[in-house]
């Protein structure tokens, strides 16, 4: 039997007081959703038995029209008077003065709103919007010579960047006790800096933002950097190949130093689960009456549905609306030269199964897009036999924690 439930003064300690304000804003946004959807549906049964009082689009005229014009204005009214109940509730929640460091479980809860609506909430303004910096213990860290000098006092000249994945956050690189992160350092005699960012952006946003704040680091970097080296775990590997490119194109320093780049179950060549998304909303799209349903599936981010082949580039999203088409536009990208390209990809197979590789892979990316591989020559990433690893009997969160992936990990990235 389960113990006590948290009592609801504990579970407001994990809340800040903007969240709710950021909050009451997405639970406005929704109900205006719902409205929306419900107008819809009813303007397709008017159409489709051809009643009187219809308008143009998915708006309903004449009085009924009037109605839904008067509910919306009713819920503007409820938003405006939930000031008074949020200002009641400001003594019960979590003061950032008191507490400055956020607990685990509002960062895991934000890094998951991020990664399902973080383009949403970046366009309205909304608090909740995860901004992206560089962190190390969990600090964020402020690009100026002076202030790392401070922050990093250890520093070494071997950067390692680790740069998470879809709906996570910088603390989750900690698992079931193990951080690559900590580990290849200590062995390596680098300094590790962890990423955080809105997984919900399209990759190729992230990884222009990335390449500029890796500019800045490097520039203001407490000792001269001989070499960097980047792990990005499932879209984390996108990001960073993005930001490389960027860099290359605007002929940063960075790229100069950058030696390794490690994919931990990247999809290379997207994900199933976000095309049967894709499939789903098309579904829904094909009849008038559930058509107005298909905005439910049209919520999910920019990020979830860039990985439906594996976006990098602006070119491969730009242009075109990305619940429209299923085909993959993508800009074929090779893996950059001079750097040496290492990829993981996990099977939850206890054994080598070209089936169980192709459906299941780790139960998100299958084997041969974690691998680069692809039936198209001119989109397949040549990594060399050495710089792959595929384990088995392993899920896609649990590369994070892997013993033999850690210690390939080490033996590829330990200078000769």
């Amino acid at each position: 039997m389960s113990g006590s439930p948290t009592p609801p003064r504990q579970v407001l300690r994990h809340v800040r007081p903007s969240d709710l304000k950021a909050l009451a804003q997405l639970v406005a946004q929704a109900t205006h959703g719902v409205i929306d959807i419900t107008e819809g549906v009813h303007q397709a049964v008017h159409g489709r038995l051809g009643l009187p009082g219809a308008a143009s689009g998915q708006r309903t005229g004449g009085l009924t029209g009037r109605i839904y014009q008067a509910v919306r204005g009713v819920t503007r009214l409820v938003g405006a008077g939930t000031d008074a109940v949020l200002t009641a509730l400001l003594p019960l929640l979590d003061d950032p003065a008191t507490h400055p460091e956020a607990s685990p479980q509002r960062e895991a809860i934000l890094a998951a709103l991020n990664g399902v609506l973080g383009d949403a909430l970046q366009a309205m303004g909304n608090p909740l919007a995860m901004a992206m910096d560089a962190r190390v213990g969990g600090v964020p860290l402020a690009l100026t010579a002076n202030a790392l000098k401070v922050q990093v006092p250890d520093a070494r000249a071997h950067l390692l960047l680790l740069v998470h994945g879809l709906c996570m956050n910088d603390a989750q690189w900690q698992r079931a006790g193990h951080d690559h992160g900590l580990h290849l350092a200590q062995a390596l005699g680098a300094t590790p800096v962890y990423l955080r960012y809105n997984t919900g952006l399209h990759t190729s946003v992230n990884g222009r933002e990335l390449a500029v704040l890796l500019d800045q680091l490097a520039a203001a970097w407490p000792v001269p950097l001989e070499r960097i080296s980047i792990i990005g775990h499932s879209m984390g590997g996108l990001v960073a190949r993005s930001a490389l490119e960027v860099a290359r194109q605007a002929g940063m320093d960075w790229p100069g130093s950058l030696r390794d780049l490690v994919f931990l179950g990247t999809p290379h060549h997207g994900a199933p689960l976000e095309r049967a998304g894709h499939g789903a909303d098309l579904l829904l799209a094909s009849n008038p009456f559930t058509a107005p349903f298909s905005r439910l599936g049209k919520i999910r981010s920019a990020g979830i549905t860039d990985l439906r082949h594996g976006h990098v580039l602006d070119a491969d999203w730009q242009g075109r609306d990305r619940f429209e088409s299923g085909a993959d536009h993508r800009v074929p990208l090779p893996l950059p030269e001079g750097v040496s390209c290492f990829a993981v990809g996990a099977t939850l197979a206890a054994r080598r199964s070209r089936l169980a590789e192709r459906l299941t892979g780790d139960g998100l990316v299958p084997l041969d897009s974690a691998l680069g591989r692809h039936d198209e020559p001119t989109r397949c990433l040549a990594f060399p036999p050495e710089h792959q690893l595929t384990v088995f009997r392993t899920g896609h969160l649990d590369l994070l924690s892997s013993r033999a992936v850690a210690q390939q990990m080490l033996q590829w990235l330990r200078p000769a």
